[in-house]
C-alpha cells in the first residue's frame, strides 16, 4: 500500500483543507470547535489494507484507538474484523449492553470494583466479556465481590511479550509473566478455581507494533529498531510455541478444553504476528485512523483519516496566525512527537516557545500569512482515539461532504 507520497504531499494537504472548508460550509448546523472529523473513505481503505496484511487472521478492533461507537461498529462490519479489545471493563460492559459487540476482551487487568460487581451479577455480560489477568490477586478480587460462582467469568492471561536481549528487557512493562512455568502455574490456578473459565491468552509485542522503524533523518536509529524487532519476533515465536504446548498439556483438567483464542500484535506488527502459527487473532485500531506516530513504518503507510479543526482567532503579526486551543498532547514520554501537527493547509508549524497551548496555539510558516481570522486549520493528533476525549461528536466525511454527526464516548456522557 503506497499512499504516503500522494496523500501527504503539500498539494494533497491543501486539497484536503479546501475539501474540509467546503464540507463545513455546506453542513447545515453550526460547528463547535475543535471540529473533529473522520474521513470515511480513508478509514475504509485503511481497514481493507489491515485485512490484507492479516491475510485471513481475524482482526480484533482496539476500541481505545477509536472511542466512537459508530466507528467501532463500522470497523466490525468490515471484512476481516471480529470482536473488540476494550481498554476498561466499564467500557466493555457498556459496549456489551448496547449490543455494539458480543465478543469483548478487556486488554488490561481491572480492579474496578463496581464494574467487576456488575460483571459477576450479569450472566449476559459475563458471556460476552473476557477479563484479563496476570496475577492471582485479580481472581481474588473477583471472588470477593460475588456471593456465589453461579455466573462464570471468562478469563484471558496476559503474558509479557518483550524481548530479552543483552541482559535487558525491551518492550512495554506489562505482565509479570514471562517464562513458561509462571504462565502454566497461573493457568492451572484459573482452571482449578470455581467460577472462572480460561479462554484466551494475550501477547502484545509493543516493541514491534508500536515503534516506527523508518523515520526520516534517523537512519541509524531506525536500523537498530528494525534489528530489535526482528530479534523480538524470532524469540517470541519460540516462546509462544513452548507456552502453547504447556497450556495444551492442561487440556482435560477441570472444564478446560483448550484456548479459544491467542491474541497478539497491533497495527504495526500485523504481518509478523499473523504469521505465527500459535496466534489466532491480531488487534488493530490506530491503523484505521493513522495518527502521526504511525507515519514512519516500513510495513505499511496508512492514510490519515482523523483530524481536528481549530479557528484562527487573531493575527499577532503578519507572519503569525494564532488558533484557539490546540494543546491536545498525546500520552507517553514527553517530546515533540507527542504534540499535534498542523496538517492542512500545508506549510504551518508550531513555535518553539509556546508549542500547542491549552487556549491558544500560534502558527508560523509559509502559509501563516495567508490565514484570516475565522479560518479553520486542521491538525492531526499523535495518537489515535485520544483526541475524542475532548469532544462530544465527530463529523463523518465521505467524498466532499459530511454525511453524519456521531457521538463520541463523551457525547454519551461517558468517561472511561
Amino acid at each position: 500500500m503506497q499512499h504516503q507520497p500522494s496523500v501527504r504531499s503539500s498539494i494533497a494537504r491543501n486539497k484536503l483543507a479546501a475539501r474540509l472548508r467546503e464540507a463545513v460550509a455546506a453542513w447545515p448546523e453550526p460547528t463547535t470547535t475543535p471540529v473533529f472529523v473522520v474521513d470515511l473513505d480513508a478509514f475504509d481503505a485503511n481497514a481493507a489494507d489491515l485485512a490484507r496484511r492479516a491475510a485471513g487472521t481475524p482482526i480484533r478492533v482496539a476500541s481505545k484507538s477509536i472511542r466512537v461507537p459508530a466507528l467501532v461498529r463500522r470497523a466490525l462490519a468490515a471484512d476481516g474484523f471480529a470482536g473488540v479489545l476494550a481498554y476498561t471493563l466499564a467500557e466493555a460492559l457498556w459496549l456489551a449492553e448496547e449490543d455494539v459487540c458480543d465478543d469483548i476482551v478487556v486488554a488490561y487487568p481491572s480492579v474496578d470494583r463496581a464494574a467487576l460487581a456488575a460483571l459477576v451479577a450479569s450472566p449476559r455480560a459475563a458471556s460476552r466479556v473476557t477479563i484479563m489477568v496476570d496475577d492471582v490477586a485479580h481472581l481474588d478480587l473477583v471472588d470477593s465481590l460475588r456471593a456465589s460462582t453461579a455466573v462464570p467469568v471468562r478469563v484471558a492471561i496476559d503474558i509479557d511479550a518483550g524481548l530479552r536481549w543483552g541482559g535487558q528487557a525491551v518492550g512495554p512493562k506489562r505482565s509479570p509473566l514471562f517464562d513458561v512455568g509462571s504462565v502454566a502455574s497461573l493457568a492451572r490456578t484459573v482452571i482449578d478455581r470455581p467460577g472462572f473459565h480460561l479462554v484466551g491468552v494475550m501477547t502484545y509485542e509493543g516493541q514491534v507494533a508500536g515503534v516506527p522503524d523508518a523515520v526520516p533523518h534517523q537512519r541509524a536509529r531506525s536500523a537498530v529498531v528494525r534489528r530489535l524487532k526482528q530479534l523480538s519476533v524470532t524469540q517470541l515465536q519460540v516462546r509462544r510455541a513452548a507456552i502453547v504446548e504447556a497450556l495444551g498439556a492442561l487440556a482435560g483438567q477441570g472444564d478446560f478444553a483448550g484456548l479459544e483464542f491467542w491474541n497478539a500484535g497491533g497495527s504495526g506488527s500485523i504481518e509478523s504476528s499473523a504469521a505465527d502459527p500459535v496466534v489466532t487473532e491480531v488487534t488493530a485500531g490506530s491503523g484505521l485512523m493513522a495518527p502521526t506516530l504511525f507515519d514512519h513504518y516500513r510495513s505499511f503507510s496508512p492514510i490519515p483519516a482523523a483530524f481536528f479543526g481549530l479557528p484562527v482567532t487573531r493575527r499577532p503579526s503578519a507572519d503569525v496566525a494564532t488558533v484557539h486551543g490546540g494543546g491536545l498532547i498525546a500520552s507517553g514520554p514527553a517530546g515533540a512527537d507527542r504534540a499535534p501537527t498542523p496538517w492542512a493547509p500545508a506549510g504551518l508549524g508550531l513555535t518553539g516557545l509556546e508549542g500547542a497551548g491549552e487556549v491558544q496555539t500560534p502558527l508560523v510558516g509559509a502559509h501563516a500569512a495567508t490565514l484570516a481570522v475565522g479560518d479553520l486549520v486542521w491538525f492531526r493528533h499523535a495518537k489515535s482515539g485520544e483526541p475524542f476525549e475532548h469532544g462530544r461528536s465527530v463529523l463523518l466525511l465521505q467524498g466532499e461532504r459530511f454525511v453524519e454527526e456521531v457521538p463520541t464516548y463523551r457525547g454519551y456522557g461517558l468517561a472511561f
